[in-house]
């Protein structure tokens, strides 16, 4: 399946050091998954030690992806 970053993704990823690698690991295999309000999904993954979460929907045959933050920050 494709990923798809938004604007808005890429600029948190340079601010807060997550790469696509961080992403896709936490798309592909994440260890948690929650359903938000807005009807997107939230994955969580642990890294290094912390707690990724991406935020991102399904749209025909892609993932788009909306935020991502270190939890705990």
């Amino acid at each position: 399946m494709m990923i798809e970053y938004t604007r808005h993704v890429r600029r948190r990823m340079k601010w807060r050091k997550i790469s696509e690698a961080d992403i896709e690991a936490a798309l592909t295999c994440p260890d948690r998954v929650e359903l938000t309000e807005k009807l997107r999904l939230n994955a969580y993954k642990a890294i290094k030690n912390k707690l990724l979460k991406v935020t991102f929907f399904k749209q025909d045959d892609q993932l788009k992806v909306v935020t991502a933050v270190w939890k705990g920050e």
